[in-house]
Formats: structure tokens, sequence, C-alpha cells
């Protein structure tokens, strides 16, 4: 306890306010309405992460971004690159739908999408929108929309690259080169992570374990092209490949099991953008992301978690954007998406489509703002969805500013849901997957007080969620899966940003109450109550940072016994430094979990202790 009062006052010395430096006043986001608005405005609880936040943060991945952000727990099963679970406003890992540059690269059959191969030297930014946004992005946005984009060229064409080493064995290199000239502008990034990593289950509960460490290695490379046909039309081309390797270790496994799984994420996209007359622009978008694993035991494919998934999502997509009448916008579109899924596990079903339509009308009456949402989609295995929104939002004083919307969400049940095999696991075990599956829905409510002027953005928000026809296993040891749990959901989040001179701080407090309606219990992994706040202030050429992570008590499943268990609260410690020593070069430092803390994210998994990095870029 002392430590961690020593480190709260260090970081709130380095300046006279709790806030650190994401968003600032002027920022675009385009999720949270699928046009461009100013964050300000927007009647979601959003957030901006820039790719100066990310340089600053010296994090690798997009996990350890997203873990200080209000509303937001992400939980890693034995360090970086294992499997990730995200929770976004108590919701479940599936009720989050996670965009590359607007393409899904989500698992048909696991139902999430792989944010733990996802490295940082790839992504120009990413955009965090809370709540039910399923009226403009359809199933999985029940707790919210996180759509991260790859880096883009801009300026004059130049090259970027940083290479690093820590502890662990950690070594970190990328190179990237991008710009613009005349009618074109380009990027091509590479980059290379490579660690040594710790056994990814505690021994010391699972005693037959491989001790051994698990590594994770991951290559990553992404390009885009943008020509521009005078100032109406445009064409570009991107793509996104990601290839990794990851040790784990299987909690039933012998002591000298060595178990591995690949992973690899592709995503490539062609759009032209055109503006048809003052005011209306069209964009008309083809795209492919893949996902893809494979496990591994010993060398072999692994029978027992089968051995192949590979989820394709083909995408066309036209949309509408039209300013009317001053600042009205309203935005129309059409989208057709076709998931295949090629497995070493037999299917009964492997294909699905969905057709849907969209609309989205955004009025301003001066300083008040209304906006209304509604999708309806069309899938081919189980029907048809709806959702709507409806918002509003208004200044009430000087700089401050009250949003109220009420909205419902849908999750389409996964091909594991619908058309798993029978299969016999033994011990006496068996599950089969229900054709007759109803999708997931829910009902969100939510009040926002927001503060916005001169670097100062503060937003704390009420909701309510009430999520249905939850997808369950009804019965073991003989299972299938049913609609028949309720959530509900309440609590409360604050976000508060703040620039001072050279002084940048982030405060970021969660408070729910994430629950099994039926039986009162509080929902897996997630806490009641969790909190984080980062400083960053420079000194000349120096910059130095600190974040503190606090989450309270979780409750999970025991690795051994598989009955529910109590996850001990934890705080964390990280500290940042950089050094600019001229104008494109900055020598670096990053320091996580400051005070060797042992704690868990899973329970029997391990987290690294602490770990230093030290890096070197060219900007």
């Amino acid at each position: 306890m002392k430590r961690k009062l020593s480190l709260a006052a260090i970081l709130l010395a380095a300046t006279p306010l709790a806030q650190a430096a994401t968003d600032s006043l002027d920022e675009v986001v385009v999720t949270a309405t699928r046009t461009e608005q100013a964050l300000a405005q927007t009647l979601s609880h959003a957030t901006v992460i820039t790719r100066k936040d990310i340089e600053t943060s010296q994090a690798a991945d997009v996990p350890a971004l997203l873990r200080n952000l209000a509303g937001v727990e992400v939980y890693q099963n034995g360090g970086i690159g294992k499997q990730s679970s995200l929770f976004m406003r108590g919701t479940n890992s599936s009720h989050t739908l996670v965009l590359l540059d607007g393409v899904r690269i989500n698992s048909a059959t696991a139902g999430t999408t792989q944010i733990d191969q996802l490295m940082l030297d790839q992504i120009e930014r990413i955009e965090v929108v809370r709540g039910n946004v399923s009226s403009l992005y359809g199933s999985e946005a029940i707790g919210g929309v996180i759509q991260i984009f790859t880096r883009r060229g801009k300026g004059v064409p130049s090259f970027n690259g940083g290479l690093g080493a820590g502890s662990y064995g950690t070594r970190r290199v990328s190179a990237g080169f991008g710009g613009g000239a005349e009618n074109d502008t380009f990027n091509v990034q590479v980059s290379k992570y490579k660690t040594d990593g710790v056994s990814a289950v505690k021994t010391s509960l699972v005693p037959g374990v491989n001790p051994d460490k698990d590594g994770y290695d991951n290559t990553s490379v992404s390009a885009n092209v943008r020509h521009a046909f005078g100032r109406a039309h445009s064409m570009s081309v991107s793509l996104f490949d990601s290839k990794a390797t990851s040790q784990n270790d299987n909690a039933f496994g012998s002591s000298t099991d060595a178990n591995s799984s690949k992973s690899h994420i592709q995503k490539y996209a062609a759009a032209s953008d055109n503006l048809l007359s003052e005011g209306w622009l069209s964009k008309l978008q083809v795209a492919r992301g893949t996902d893809g694993t494979q496990n591994y035991l010993n060398g072999a494919p692994d029978a027992n978690l089968g051995a192949q998934f590979k989820t394709t999502s083909d995408l066309f997509s036209w949309q509408h954007t039209i300013r009317a009448g001053g600042n009205d916008v309203l935005v129309v579109g059409w989208e057709k998406l076709k998931q295949q899924v090629a497995s070493s596990t037999l299917f009964t079903r492997t294909s699905r489509t969905d057709d849907s339509l969209f609309a989205g009308y955004t009025f301003n009456f001066g300083a008040e703002q209304l906006q209304f949402n509604y999708r309806k989609d069309k899938y081919s295995d189980f029907g048809t969805a709806k959702t709507w929104l409806l918002g509003y939002g208004g200044n009430i004083a000087e700089s401050w500013r009250l949003t109220a919307s009420m909205a419902t969400a849908f999750k389409a049940p996964t091909l594991n849901d619908l058309f798993y095999p029978f299969v016999d696991w033994g011990f006496g075990y068996s599950y089969v997957g229900n054709p007759n599956l109803k999708p997931e829905h829910s009902r969100n409510k939510e009040l926002g007080l927001h503060y916005a002027k001169a670097g100062q953005k503060l937003d704390l928000v009420y909701f309510e969620n009430r999520i249905h026809d939850l997808i369950v296993i009804n019965t073991l040891p003989a299972s299938t899966m049913v609609n028949l749990n309720e959530a509900r959901i309440e609590g409360a989040e604050l976000s508060l940003n703040e620039q001072i001179g050279e002084a940048a701080v982030r405060l970021s407090v969660t408070r729910q109450n994430p629950r099994d309606a039926n039986t009162g219990q509080i929902l897996l992994r997630r806490a009641r109550n969790f909190a984080s706040l980062g400083v960053v202030k420079r000194y000349g050429a120096l910059r130095v940072g600190g974040e503190w992570q606090y989450s309270g008590v979780r409750t999970d499943i025991d690795i051994n016994t598989f009955a529910r268990t109590r996850l001990a609260p934890y705080d964390v410690a990280n500290l940042t430094a950089g050094y600019a020593m001229s104008e494109h070069l900055e020598l670096s430092a990053r320091v996580d979990n400051l005070f060797n803390r042992d704690y868990m994210l899973a329970h029997g998994y391990n987290t690294p202790g602490r770990t230093v990095f030290v890096g070197l870029s060219y900007r």
C-alpha cells in the first residue's frame, strides 16, 4: 500500500491535475457515426488513440494500450501474444466488434478477434466507441466497437524505423517508408517482434505442466496506396498480414509436452471514394478479412483442440454520406458479408451470409443535436435482426454538454454454437451445436455529462444494459448450446484528459455491476471497480511518464477443479522515458510491473514480472 501511495504521489506531482493526453478538442472520430465528426460532438463515449500516443507509450501490442481505458478490461493467458479476452462495459468478450480499417477479421467459429496478434508498429490510430452501436455495424457491437487503422503515408516521402531489446529475451525491429507526391499517397510497414516469454501456466498451481518458457514470434506487414483523380474521386488499395507462433501450456499435459499455436490474420481491401455532388460522398469497398489458427502438440496437429480453424470474411459495402441543410448529415448504405470456415473439424455447415441495410440521420439545431440510426440484418442461418439508436446531445453551459441515448443491439450465434458436430471429448463429456439458436439481444440506456475546453476533456457516463437470450451450455456432461441466460449491467465510467504546458495526464475510473440476472453472480473475469492513471511530462529533450493500473476482485474458473474461484485485486505500475537525441532520433525505455507484482489476470496463468525494454527509433 505504501508503494502504491508513493507512486500516485510521484505521478500527481508531475502536474497539478490528474489526466493524460490522448484526446484533443479538434480530434476527428469516424467510428461513432460512420462518418467524420468532431470528437467533442459525439453522442457516444469515444476515445481516440493517436500515433503520437502509441509512440509515447512504447507499448508493444494493442491489449497493453486498451487496458488504460475507462470501461475496457483486457486479459491475456500468460503474457504477450497469448489468447486475450476483452470485456467492454462488462459485456462478454464476443460482444465487442473489432474492425481493421473497417474490415472484420474475427473468427466465425470462436466469435472473437485476435487483438493479441496486432502489433503497434503497424497502427496509425485506434478509435474506441462504447455502448450499443449495432445500428451502425450489426452483430457483436453490444459493448462497443474498436476500430484500428493501419499506418498511412502523408507529407514528403520518408523512412521510419526502430529496434530494441529487453527482458525475457525480447527483440523488436520495424521499418517503413511512406508519404505523398502530387495525387498519390502510399505507405509500407514491416515489423518483427520476438520474446522468450514466461511459462504460460503457473506451475505452483498446476505442477504437472511443462515449466519451460513459452515464447512468442510475430512478423507483420501492412501496405496501402491511394490515387486521387482530381478533387472529387480517388481509389485506394490496402493489405495487412500478421503471422505468429506462440508457445503455450496445456493444464492437462505432461511436464514434457510442447504446445504451440500458429495464428495468421490478413486483410485486403479496395475502395473508391467519389464526391457525386457538393455534400454527397459515395464510398464503395470490396474487402476480405481472414482469421486462421492451427494448434500443435509436440509438433503434430492437436486433435483435442481442433487442429485448424480458418474464417474468411468477404465484405461488399456501398455507403453514401449526404450533408444536408447546414450541419445535418444523412448516412445510408448496404453491406453484404459472406463468412466461410475451413477446418479440420467437420462442421455440419461451413458458411453464412448477411445482407444488411442501414441508415442514420444527425440533426443539428444550434447547440442541440439529435441522432437516429436504424439497421436491418438478414442472416442465411437464423433470420433477421433489427436494431436502432436514438440519441440526444445539448449544451447546458459554456463547454458543458449533456447526452442521452437508447439503443438495441444483437450478436449472431457463432458457427460453433450452431453447427459444431457431435464430439465425444472423453471422460463422459460430449458436445454438439444447436441450429435452432436465436441471436443474443440487448437494450442499452446511457446518460452522459461532458466537458471540453482548451486542452481539457472530461466524460462522465452512466450506462444500463440488459442482455437476453444469452447463449450458454445447458448441462454437463452431455451438452449443447441454448438461449437461456440474461445479464444485467449497470455502471459509470469517468475519463479525464488534460494538457497543461508540457504535462499530459489521463485518469480513467470505472464502477460497474455485471451480473447474471437469474443467479445474481458476478460475470466471470470482470471487476466491479478498476482504474488507471497516467502522466507524461517533458523537460526539454527528455520525456518521462508513468502509469498506474488497478483492478478489484474478480471471479474466475479454477484451472484444476472448474469451480468458481476468487482472483485477488491487483495494482501495477509502469514507467516510460524518452530522450530526443536529434530531430528524428529518439532513445526510449519502458519498465512494466515496476514493483514486480505477482498477480493473475486468469486463474492459473502467469503474468510477467518486472520487465525492461530499451529502444531506438527514427522518424
